[in-house]
């Protein structure tokens, strides 16, 4: 955890470095256009267009140092219960890669295996009994994992079935899938740790009764009892653990609807990716460290320059889902006004993050971004090759990928203030060599381990998340007021009644 010393510290660049727009800060650092870059296989990311200088970065990268960020690394990834207030380890590496040295995180690595070895029997036993179509239930990390892996590999493997995402407990959309699948050729998977997640419940009861056959209801759980006490059969339960985090799980059994959608070859090789990210972060030195760099940018943007949002923005349609699956990993784990002890935070810590696959978005809210007060720091992510048989598009897509992040670090002057861009916007530009599974596995695993570096830096728990917990409790107290079946309501919040009221009279 960064002391007094060093946000003093961080502020005194910070004053510095305003001094200067982004264009003098590149124009006086000849080298900065390389020298602010890393490359690790297929990923590449340019930092050149930060608002920072080469001093502030050296500075920030020699106190992550002495802040002892290489030993909590290594706690990390031996299993060490760096989750204090729920006393769990924090394991998720141990789902791609064997880099922990305790016996705990063997074990770990030893389980994930052996759950992606019964999933080879259940692919199988679907196959036999002529399933086509499978429905996965699950919300937040137990959905948005699997659904944008999915969307973003489809043109890399074929697994045999149809695969159909329901996370919401809106009826309108289970009525959908119910009106358009064949019960008798669909398979129901029950995606939730706790198996007590009340949108997942509500909808499997209503498809276990639809399917009408058990034998065609899975869990994927860390709670055996409640799934078979849920008439799931023993046999069709699939292990998760409390050392998992739902928005780090999409690399263990609740990917199954990946490898059923794209095949288990697919799967490995989204796995080894992130493996490789993995290896990467707890060996390479921090100047050369994709993580480190890529999470002191974001320290830096929060707390040195201010800015109170971040955007994702990927240039390629295959990565739509982008931006909300990290707004889970990222908002999920670093909203957070506390220290792991519980005394109040001496910076401000996860940013606001949005963001919308980037050709669309030009339309949208890039005005804004680009002449707006205030100012929103992006990862503008690409894809050097496409993939696709369409150069044009293609052309067109990074032509405008490098022109956003251009006009927004430079600007542009003009005599009619309606003209004139600002600029000084900065952005880090992302590109892969192609969208493979090894890729992507690359990718999202740089970003889970950016958010626990930055969580080091700030003193935070990133691995729980109690602040979705009070909204829940409240809503299971008041449906029995909502269904009709209470009707005192004086002890209830004055407006939540005013509302039960407008409701009860529509």
């Amino acid at each position: 955890m960064w002391n007094e010393q060093d946000w003093r510290a961080l502020a005194e660049h910070a004053r510095r470095c305003r001094q200067r727009p982004i264009a003098a800060l590149i124009a006086a650092e000849p080298e900065r256009n390389a020298a602010f870059a890393r490359r690790l296989g297929p990923l590449y990311c340019n930092f050149a267009r930060q608002h920072v200088d080469a001093e502030a970065l050296a500075d920030m990268q020699q106190r992550l140092k002495d802040s002892g960020i290489q030993a909590q690394v290594r706690a990390l990834f031996d299993g060490v219960r760096i989750n204090r207030s729920e006393d769990r380890a924090v394991l998720h590496t141990a789902l791609r890669s064997d880099l922990g040295s305790s016996p705990e995180a063997r074990a770990a690595h030893a389980a994930a295996q052996a759950a992606l070895e019964t999933i080879d029997g259940l692919v199988i036993r679907l196959k036999v009994q002529g399933i086509t179509d499978i429905l996965s239930v699950g919300i937040g990390g137990s959905d948005l994992g699997p659904r944008l892996v999915l969307n973003a590999l489809t043109e890399f493997g074929n697994g045999g079935f149809n695969v159909h995402f329901l996370s919401s407990a809106d009826g309108m959309y289970l009525d959908r899938y119910m009106g358009a699948l064949n019960p008798e050729k669909t398979a129901v998977l029950l995606v939730s740790k706790s198996f007590g997640t009340q949108e997942t419940l509500i909808n499997g009861a209503a498809l276990k009764a639809w399917v009408g056959d058990s034998e065609r209801v899975f869990a994927i759980t860390a709670n055996g009892k409640r799934a078979a006490a849920f008439d799931v059969p023993p046999h069709n339960i699939l292990p998760i653990w409390d050392w998992v985090g739902g928005r780090f799980s999409v690399w263990s059994a609740v990917a199954f609807p990946v490898v059923l959608g794209l095949g288990k070859p697919v799967f490995r090789e989204f796995l080894r990716g992130a493996a490789s990210m993995d290896a990467h972060f707890l060996e390479a030195p921090i100047e050369d460290n994709l993580v480190h760099w890529q999470a002191l940018m974001s320290v830096w943007n929060r707390n040195a320059m201010g800015y109170g949002t971040q955007g994702i923005i990927p240039y390629d349609e295959r990565l739509e889902l982008l931006p909300a699956h990290l707004q889970q990993v990222i908002m999920e784990s670093l909203g957070k006004s506390v220290t792991i002890d519980g005394a109040d935070c001496m910076q401000a810590t996860s940013p606001v993050l949005m963001g919308a696959s980037g050709n669309p978005s030009q339309h949208s809210f890039f005005q804004y971004l680009q002449q707006g007060i205030g100012t929103v720091p992006l990862d503008i992510l690409g894809v050097v090759q496409s993939g696709h048989c369409q150069p044009t598009n293609h052309h067109f897509i990074l032509a405008n990928l490098l022109a956003q992040a251009e006009s927004l670090a430079n600007g542009q002057p003009s005599d009619d203030p309606q003209r004139r861009y600002p600029g000084n916007r900065p952005s880090t530009v992302m590109l892969l060599d192609e969208l493979s599974p090894y890729a992507l596995g690359m990718l999202l695993a740089l970003y889970e381990h950016s958010v626990f570096v930055q969580s080091q830096i700030w003193g935070i728990n990133a691995f729980d998340q109690w602040g979705v917990e009070l909204g829940k409790n409240i809503a299971t107290g008041l449906m029995p007021f909502v269904e009709g079946e209470q009707t005192d309501l004086s002890d209830i919040d004055p407006v939540t009644r005013e509302l039960l009221g407008v409701m009860r009279r529509s």
